[in-house]
């Protein structure tokens, strides 16, 4: 993995976390993590046609991939683009065939996912290798930039007190709890090579998954927090894994991929644009990250005021 680039910034002055208010559950999206044997097949939910000067810069429906998108479309604008927003189109299985066919011209992604998305059989580890590997991977027409220092990856966690109680530090130690062990998460986690299948093999961890359809969100928390289940499903940059205390299992033998975030962009973005988002890159580190999620998620402001914010700062777009 490349250097993290904020390793010589100054720390970001972080205000008190307030107590989360309750959040209305979402939609069950009910996508099927095999419904296609070509992972690059096109979606039925298609993504209009942006005339030729206009760049679509599109994100999956998770709020943290929207504002990256955000600062990606941001940093666009900044530079002289014009830019159309696609975001909250989905998960992977609905997004990718639209970015395959060159309606999304950007797209935040993720290093490891959509590696083992595309590649099924694919080995690689390590962050280096892992991007290699993706930028093989990937159809004509699309290619990976660099990837930023932030990292954003499904994660394990449990409470404290469950972690305490039954001695749990690694995802191998969930064998200590009464299996099947369940899990809270999107349904597509019983087929990630990282859910059950993957858990059992890795770990002899035997699993089942509690579906919770809200990517990692509020409603998969509660579950972790009211017992329901003993174990969450949550991304790592996700700020409710601190304020709640939970403990994340950590996973030596890589079950889980090196998720950095990457954008994955098209022939019409040419070396200016590709400056603007390397410019977003450079300077998201996961710190970063985290606390733009704590931005949206607990302060509740809209993607666009915190890009906007977050890009003043850095000196990367001017405020305005």
């Amino acid at each position: 993995m490349r250097r993290n680039p904020d390793q010589t910034q100054q720390p970001r002055r972080r205000r008190a976390i307030g107590t989360v208010a309750a959040i209305a559950a979402v939609a069950a999206l009910g996508l099927s993590a095999c419904g296609s044997s070509d992972p690059l097949a096109s979606s039925s939910s298609a993504v209009s046609s942006a005339p030729a000067d206009t760049l679509v810069v599109g994100s999956q429906q998770y709020y943290s991939n929207a504002v990256i998108a955000e600062l990606y479309a941001q940093s666009l604008e900044g530079s002289g683009f014009k830019v159309d927003r696609q975001f909250n189109i989905g998960q992977r299985e609905v997004y990718m065939g639209q970015v395959s066919d060159g309606k999304i011209d950007v797209f935040p992604e993720y290093t490891g996912n959509l590696l083992q998305y595309l590649d099924k059989k694919a080995t690689a580890t390590d962050p280096a290798e892992v991007l290699t590997a993706l930028k093989a991977a990937l159809p004509s027409g699309l290619s990976a930039l660099e990837p930023a220092g932030a990292t954003d990856q499904d994660s394990f966690n449990v409470t404290a007190e469950t972690a305490q109680k039954h001695g749990l530090k690694e995802i191998g130690d969930l064998s200590k709890l009464p299996q099947p062990v369940k899990i809270a998460g999107n349904s597509e986690l019983a087929k990630r090579p990282y859910g059950p299948d993957g858990l059992k093999s890795a770990y002899g961890v035997t699993a089942e998954v509690q579906p919770v359809e809200d990517g990692g969100g509020p409603l998969t928390v509660k579950a972790l927090k009211d017992g329901t289940v003993p174990v969450s499903d949550l991304y790592s940059a996700d700020p409710a894994i601190a304020t709640n205390k939970f403990v994340t299992l950590a996973d030596p033998k890589h079950l889980v991929l090196p998720q950095n975030v990457v954008p994955l962009v098209s022939t019409k973005v040419d070396d200016k644009a590709k400056a603007a988002i390397d410019a977003v890159n450079a300077k998201l580190s996961t710190e970063e990250l985290v606390e733009l999620n704590r931005e949206s998620s607990v302060e509740k402001k809209n993607a666009t005021d915190v890009a906007k914010a977050w890009l003043a700062e850095q000196g990367i777009v001017k405020a305005g």
